[in-house]
């Protein structure tokens, strides 16, 4: 069965982080002022519970039980019901899915698979690495008179997909009070008299922190809905960080707990309060990037997907293909993208999983081509070893 297809360091903060001086707009990319923000699903999402292959014969006797309703999309997809903020994207055509999706990486290991999806190589590396949004970053083309981009991690330290040459920031939520006025000042005194360059940053750091106490009355972030885990919270806050005019234009979020081995619960139970906290955060990062959203792209990425059916313990086990999302006011949205490989027994990977079709380096560096403006040869920079694998294009609005 076929589906349409197109082809194609880090300072330490005050509280919680130290700013990053002023980032440029980029020279050349097609956007006014483009962003683009990574989302990391670690776990292994099992994609096709959130986008439901429902016109597949095999789809209902492998997942009808526990599928639940979903929301159709086009002939073949349609869209788990927990997801309005995603759904109403879609219908502006402002997200897109691709399925039958995957990394190069042919194994079972979440660590193995994180490491191939952050690196963006064909394999897994030992010792010092570099990532490949970091490499793409210290790509990015600007004028010859404005400084380096700079990236924003939300973590505690940097992850795999941020390091590299280019600089990177870290933020994450306060779990303790803030510094009050009195101290900022006094350590202000302190490092201004013996290092001018830690209390510009000091003072940056303590702007921003200053900032993110000033959560505007009723936007996401501030109320967590009773039974999900709160993914809102970092989205929101990366979305305020980003939408700053001298805020961070590259960023990357990892959002936990997508390994389903057991008691799965689609319809209703653990994987659709994550669905319903994913789409949560969703919403929160369309409201909080205000009128920037127009220049934005969100990808959403895992390491694997799940097997295509349940196992006894009502969950599902560690599988290949699955489902990205791109998301945001520059992307080509409103359809789903697959080329469907079927889930009939004869048609899966090793008689269990879903078969991967596209390679998920071919998808994101088409995002980086006409999100960000990098030319082929810093793809090839950004990717290596991925000579065989094209950028799809046309995923962004041009």
């Amino acid at each position: 069965m076929m589906h349409p297809i197109a082809r194609r360091t880090a300072l330490a903060g005050l509280g919680s982080l130290f700013a990053w001086g002023f980032a440029p707009r980029l020279a050349t990319a097609a956007a006014g002022d483009p962003r683009l923000l990574v989302i990391l699903l670690r776990g292994g999402l099992d994609g096709i519970s959130m986008i439901q292959p429902v016109g597949d014969p095999a789809f209902a006797a492998l997942r009808g039980a526990d599928a639940g309703q979903a929301v159709p999309l086009d002939g073949l997809f349609a869209l788990h019901q927990g997801m309005p903020n995603l759904l109403a994207l879609f219908r502006a055509g402002q997200a897109l899915p691709i399925h039958a999706v995957h990394t190069p990486y042919r194994e079972r290991s979440h660590f193995d698979g994180q490491d191939v999806l952050e690196t963006g190589l064909p394999r897994v590396t030992a010792g010092a690495r570099t990532g490949w949004l970091n490499r793409a970053l210290a790509e990015i083309p600007r004028g010859a008179r404005l400084p380096a981009p700079r990236g924003l991690a939300v973590s505690p330290v940097v992850p795999v997909i941020m390091q590299g040459p280019a600089a990177v920031e870290t933020w994450q939520p306060q779990a303790f009070r803030y510094a009050d006025e009195d101290l900022v000042a006094r350590l202000l005194d302190l490092y201004e008299a013996r290092d001018p360059g830690l209390a510009a940053a000091l003072r940056a750091g303590a702007d921003l922190d200053r900032a993110m106490q000033e959560v505007p009355a009723g936007q996401p972030g501030t109320t967590r809905v009773p039974g999900r885990p709160d993914f809102v919270t970092e989205a929101a806050g990366a979305a305020r960080i980003m939408a700053l005019p001298d805020g961070p234009r590259v960023a990357a979020l990892g959002l936990t707990g997508w390994d389903t081995h057991a008691g799965q619960g689609t319809a209703r139970g653990n994987l659709a309060n994550r669905l319903g906290a994913l789409d949560d955060a969703i919403g929160a990062i369309h409201t909080g990037l205000g009128p920037v959203w127009g220049d934005t792209v969100v990808v959403i990425v895992t390491e694997f997907g799940r097997t295509v059916r349940m196992n006894g313990s009502a969950g599902t086990d560690h599988g290949m293909a699955t489902c990205t999302l791109l998301l945001g006011g520059r992307v080509a949205g409103g359809r789903v993208l697959a080329d469907w490989p079927g889930l009939a027994p004869h048609l899966l990977h090793e008689g269990r999983d879903l078969r991967p079709t596209a390679d998920l380096r071919g998808v994101l560096a088409g995002v980086l081509a006409d999100q960000l403006g990098l030319p082929g040869a810093a793809l090839a920079r950004a990717f290596p070893d991925a000579a065989g694998t094209s950028p799809w294009r046309g995923l962004i609005r041009t």
